[in-house]
């Protein structure tokens, strides 16, 4: 992971905090197990042909590189907007320092609809991951540039015994490959760069023929509008993960209507996309 990134400061707090978490490892596993059924978020992201582009979207009120996006938002207000405009599946932010997010975001936010949620937070040990479970999420964020090897092998097989379906995020070729032989089947592209933070909105595209036809592809960060979210189904995504444009926006339930649907295009027919000039972004 590179040093003096968002990323690298956003962990190390949540290495800290793990460092610092003295619970029993036995009662957290029986927290996760009392929690009840996985709504299926994978599923849900899967689909049909027919269904088209699905949207992921995401309850936050801030972030570390755009400020205070709606910090008083209501989430169960949001979550009912995002279904009625047709979201596949919700995202929550549970982070607090950073995101201004709360694990009680995501309980609101997961009892206002019928939605598979994923608690979108920095995973870094195996507490973590039970209480993602034990929170009520039906899927974990795992972000290969936050992980090495072993520790991404075993927090994708934890969540896998719980129940729990795992983003894992990429940012890169390597990263992917790491991601694919960790056995993910669901992966998430994320177009912004760890150093800049700046989104390039051609980094999904190119990644997308490398990713097997029988995984699911989500692409993260940067969808703007609706020819962004064709562009990116057109390139194979099944879904999109979108944060900054549904919560800024006036419409919330609207907004994920222009978004979704789009028709989604065969990976395997993909060539590498050229960088093209981008416009002001939205994470």
């Amino acid at each position: 992971m590179t040093s003096g990134t968002y990323l690298a400061e956003i962990v190390a707090a949540h290495r800290a905090m793990a460092a610092a978490d003295r619970r029993d490892t036995e009662a957290l596993a029986a927290a996760a197990a009392s929690a009840g059924p996985a709504r299926g978020f994978a599923g849900a992201l899967a689909g049909t042909a027919a269904a088209g582009l699905a949207v992921v979207a995401e309850v936050k009120r801030r972030s570390p590189s755009r400020g205070d996006l709606d910090p008083g938002l209501d989430p169960a207000a949001v979550a009912t907007d995002y279904a009625a405009g047709g979201a596949r599946c919700l995202s929550v932010l549970t982070d607090e320092r950073f995101f201004g997010g709360a694990p009680a975001d995501l309980a609101a936010a997961r009892a206002a609809c019928s939605l598979p949620v994923l608690r979108k937070d920095f995973t870094v040990c195996p507490a973590d991951v039970y209480d993602t479970r034990a929170m009520g999420a039906d899927a974990v964020l795992l972000i290969v540039a936050a992980l090495d090897d072993a520790e991404l092998a075993a927090l994708h097989a934890l969540a896998g015994d719980l129940g729990l379906d795992a983003l894992v995020e990429v940012h890169d070729e390597e990263e992917l490959a790491r991601a694919l032989e960790a056995g993910a089947t669901l992966v998430g592209v994320n177009q912004r760069d760890l150093v800049t933070f700046e989104v390039d909105h051609a980094r999904a595209e190119r990644l997308a023929p490398a990713i097997p036809t029988g995984v699911v592809a989500v692409a993260e960060s940067g969808v703007r509008d609706a020819p962004d979210a064709a562009r990116l189904a057109a390139a194979g995504y099944q879904a999109i993960l979108v944060g900054e444009t549904l919560v800024r926006s006036a419409d919330r339930a609207g907004a994920v209507a222009a978004l979704a649907g789009h028709r989604v295009g065969d990976r395997r027919a993909q060539s590498p996309a050229s960088s093209a000039p981008g416009r002001a972004t939205a994470c």
